[in-house]
């Protein structure tokens, strides 16, 4: 399949440029021409407005999905009542429920609302494996293969991060509906990620230092590894009691701080793990409205970025998804944590929203000739981006999801202005479903 494109404003080689013409086949860039003359440019598609590369979501957990505007406790007379713990008992509740199709339901609908907001590429960080008294489906990565076919469906690219999970926390069993995540140890659930199709794009990751056991962490080495870090104060302060190390130095113990390391949120560390994430080469992938909405704190991304750590940027449990929320909001926070402004260049904060090669797809994010062909572009004259200025800075600092008029993924266009009410009546009936589920397990 091939196309061409005439786009108004592109931000192509790190700056905006005007008439670029673009030419795909078979899913690739095959020209990126700027000010191409008019008779290259007859047959081509206009794109008015400014184009983008696809955006990545570098960290998603997509059935949390169902919990959006559900999940926000207030005790009586406006006094704070809840957190990250009591929030999961709610998470556990929906993730007690889903099957495979219902999984798959909810997915597509959620990746299709990724796409519409400009995601072409997603990384599911995925530990709902299993039956929910803990035994394997028929198919072993059923669940899994929900995912992956979710994401065919609504036209964005899974990397399906197949998380081990083998304990409710520091070497206790598995409780309740943990069970489900849970493959009973590490070799086991290497085995079961080694069967998944090989076309599929698989990545690897482990749930946290808190769910998989040091003697366990050191029994598998492999590429592609993401991590939840230091995401609460009460597992760092768990970890040093039990195991005399922060997560960061049990992770290092284990060998598992590398560049093709993941490590996610990373919001409390200390001087010696910022030192030690940097001089490792990983990558960090913050999800600040997530970490917000659960009351996580700010991760500390500057200091990170300044050590040596890569930047991506994920929507873990989609309170929202907004990938140029998730990009301004890195910014945004440090002002609050510092009190200052002008911590982060407009451009870098739109090169951690267009890292995919955490992913395992090194070769998207940009555009430019041999890359994959994905092309987000915003409407320049709402009443969000009117008068911006049509460069980086009005992705940054004004656009949202309600600008994106169109979007190509591979080559294929995945998403228009026109389909924006067919996904919002798509999102409707998934997490309808899903809650309908919840309320009978209840009875």
């Amino acid at each position: 399949m091939s196309a061409a494109y005439l786009l108004e404003r592109a931000w192509v080689d790190g700056a905006t440029r005007d008439g670029v013409l673009v030419e795909i086949a078979d899913g690739r860039f095959t020209a990126v021409l700027p000010e191409a003359s008019p008779e290259r440019t007859g047959a081509a598609v206009r794109l008015p407005g400014l184009t983008l590369p696809g955006l990545a979501n570098a960290h998603s957990h997509v059935f949390h999905r169902a919990l959006r505007g559900r999940t926000q406790a207030v005790a009586p007379g406006g006094r704070g009542g809840g957190s990250f713990w009591t929030w999961r008992e709610q998470m556990y509740a929906v993730a007690a429920v889903l099957d495979p199709d219902s999984l798959r339901c909810l997915a597509r609908a959620a990746y299709r609302e990724m796409a519409a907001a400009g995601i072409t590429g997603v990384g599911e960080f995925h530990y709902l494996h299993h039956q929910p008294d803990g035994t394997a489906y028929d198919e072993p990565n059923a669940m899994g293969l929900a995912l992956l076919e979710a994401g065919r469906e609504a036209g964005v690219r899974v990397t399906l991060l197949d998380a081990c999970y083998l304990s409710s926390g520091f070497g206790a069993p598995p409780q309740g509906v943990q069970r489900r995540f849970s493959d009973g140890d590490v070799d086991t659930w290497a085995a079961r990620v080694a069967a998944l199709p090989g076309p599929a794009r698989v990545g690897a990751a482990l749930h946290s230092v808190r769910a998989v056991p040091p003697e366990q962490l050191r029994r598998w080495s492999g590429p592609l590894v993401h991590v939840h870090l230091s995401e609460q104060r009460a597992e760092n302060e768990e970890c040093l009691a039990r195991l005399g190390a922060t997560p960061t130095q049990v992770l290092a113990d284990a060998g598992h701080l590398h560049a093709g390391t993941t490590v996610v949120h990373a919001t409390h560390l200390t001087d010696g793990d910022v030192a030690a994430l940097g001089s490792a080469g990983v990558t960090g992938c913050l999800c600040p409205t997530t970490e917000r909405d659960l009351g996580d704190g700010i991760g500390p991304g500057r200091r990170l970025h300044e050590a040596g750590v890569r930047l991506s940027l994920g929507s873990d449990s989609h309170a929202v998804i907004d990938p140029f929320e998730e990009m301004r909001a890195v910014e945004l926070h440090e002002r609050l944590a510092t009190e200052r402004r002008g911590h982060w260049p407009a451009a870098e904060l739109l090169a951690a929203g267009l890292r995919h090669d955490s992913l395992g797809v090194p070769d998207a994010g940009r555009i430019a000739v041999g890359a994959r062909a994905d092309l987000v572009t915003l409407d320049l004259a709402s009443p969000r981006t009117a008068g911006t200025g049509a460069d980086e800075a009005t992705a940054v600092w004004a656009a949202g999801p309600a600008d994106v008029t169109h979007v190509v993924a591979d080559g294929r266009v995945v998403h228009t202005a026109a389909d924006r009410a067919d996904v919002g009546r798509a999102v409707t009936d998934a997490v309808t479903g899903v809650w309908r589920l919840v309320e009978e397990a209840a009875r």
